[in-house]
């Protein structure tokens, strides 16, 4: 692991043996990115739901929301060349801001994994089953459930097993997924302009890349749900420590990771809108991924299960690369005294984060079996309050990234735009969202079930009742073990501020 020296304060140094350096390569590293945001899981989760607040400007959402993530992954880059911590932003941010915020930080990136792995999996189990035909079987909670578990400690063994293992398996799963993607654009575009849709269908146009042709209230929803799609990409970060060129090819994998998300989601949403039109994806918007096992067999007839495929190995791909952002956090956490010490092991063999991964994966599976009691509605609350710890992290890096160059913003025009204002507006932008989202989802009826948890939304309570927890996590471990609260802000080395521009 490498560290600008001026930051360590007591208790950063690492005990035993490190993660494996130089595992992987940049194109791995940037296949993990992109299949941690799981792209055709997003796409069928939130397109009808955009949709159904912005009509056919779609795309111009999707493409609003790519800029606050193109500008937090330049804070990633930035962040990165100066500290190669797979805790990313908790690192990062207790070296710029203090450890309170960056324990804070660390805590929202470990609870997005577990919120977010058994929903996953399952969606994975669902669409596979209805790609071999046995619906029986995905209609079952019984079995469906039991699936999802496998599924997990299958994916979890494969990350302790090793990250060359994963990157491999990753590689197969992306080709695949990208492929019945195109295909099924492709198919649908063709089908627009051979005037043989079977639905209501609108030759595409420019002018659905307008953000804000259905106004701005409808722009506030649409964006939050776009954020949620791009979320994920900065597992390539989370790998830095194991990535060959670790200063600069993670971060690389991140920026270039939102941009070939840019240009998929594009690509899929014009097909989609032009083929299905709006009113339809609109009136079945509440279906969610559902809509495009429908969407499939409409476009692909008989060969619908490739769709089906293409959401299956994305929701499996994701299953494993959103265990690696939380288990490398606890570990760098953990390693500095902020989380138990057993956090910090490493497998001897395997030279990865064992015990940090297990337990993720672990919470994760009780967080599922428990939620899934209470109704399926409960799960899609869970997975609505992922929406405050993105925004909260992200934000948090954009602005702990110009606060730790704060003394070179000026040196230079560069400088100022990349590593300070750009970074910046990007906090900006997911606070405004963030804010939003808490006024949204304090009204009980935008929730999924419709109930009332406290006279509040569902989403929103359990995301105060994470930070609740996670507060209290903070303020026993500080007086159970104080030597984290105890580093010093770093200092960044003026050296690689001018070092790589590109």
């Amino acid at each position: 692991m490498a560290h600008d020296s001026a930051g360590d304060g007591p208790g950063t140094e690492i005990q035993g043996e490190g993660l494996k350096a130089n595992a992987i390569g940049f194109l791995d590293a940037l296949v993990i990115g992109l299949n941690s945001t799981s792209p055709a899981y997003s796409l069928a989760a939130v397109l009808g739901p955009i949709v159904a607040l912005v009509g056919i400007y779609a795309p111009g959402v999707m493409l609003a929301s790519f800029v606050p993530m193109l500008l937090i992954a330049a804070a990633f880059y930035y962040l990165n060349k100066v500290d190669q911590d797979c805790g990313t932003t908790f690192s990062w941010v207790t070296r710029a801001m203090g450890p309170w915020a960056g324990w804070l930080g660390g805590w929202a990136i470990a609870m997005t994994g577990v919120l977010v792995i058994g929903s996953l999996a399952d969606v994975a189990v669902n669409f596979g089953l209805l790609a071999a035909g046995l619906d029986s079987w995905a209609a079952n909670a019984v079995i469906r459930q039991g699936l999802t578990v496998a599924v997990i400690l299958v994916m979890t063994a494969i990350c302790v097993i090793g990250t060359e293992l994963s990157a491999h398996l990753q590689d197969i799963l992306i080709l695949a997924q990208v492929f019945f993607l195109l295909a099924f654009a492709v198919v649908a575009i063709s089908r627009i302009y051979a005037d043989t849709s079977t639905l209501e269908a609108i030759e595409p146009s420019l002018t659905w890349l307008n953000p804000f042709g259905a106004g701005g209230a409808a722009l506030t929803g649409g964006l939050l749900l776009g954020v949620f799609m791009y979320w994920g990409w900065e597992s390539a970060v989370n790998l830095t420590e194991e990535v060959e060129n670790s200063a600069t090819a993670p971060g690389r994998a991140g920026i270039w990771s939102t941009v070939i998300l840019l240009v998929t989601y594009l690509s899929v949403c014009f097909a989609v809108v032009g083929y299905a039109g709006t009113t339809f994806l609109a009136e079945n918007a509440a279906e969610e991924e559902a809509i495009f096992a429908v969407l499939a067999h409409e476009v692909m007839g008989g060969w619908d299960w490739v769709v089906l495929l293409a959401v299956c190995t994305s929701a499996l791909a994701s299953t494993q690369t959103t265990i690696i952002p939380a288990s490398r956090t606890a570990l760098s956490m953990a390693r500095r005294h902020a989380l138990p010490p057993q956090l910090a092991h490493i497998h001897q063999r395997f030279r990865t984060p064992d015990v940090s991964t297990w337990w993720v994966a672990g919470i994760a599976i009780g967080w599922y079996l428990v939620v899934n009691q209470i109704s399926e509605n409960a799960l899609l609350d869970s997975l609505t309050a992922l929406s405050l710890l993105i925004a909260f992290y992200y934000a948090l890096t954009g602005l702990a990234c110009a606060v730790y160059y704060r003394r070179h913003l000026f040196e230079s025009a560069h400088n100022l735009l990349l590593i300070g204002v750009g970074p910046v507006v990007g906090a900006g932008l997911l606070i405004w969202l963030l804010v939003e989202s808490i006024g949204d989802m304090s009204d009980p009826e935008n929730s999924a079930s419709g109930v009332s948890w406290f006279g509040l939304g569902p989403p929103l309570v359990i995301g105060i009742a994470i930070a609740v927890v996670g507060v209290l996590v903070m303020c026993f471990w500080r007086v159970r073990d104080g030597r984290f609260w105890q580093e010093r802000r770093g200092v960044v080395d003026p050296a690689l501020v001018h070092a790589d521009k590109r």
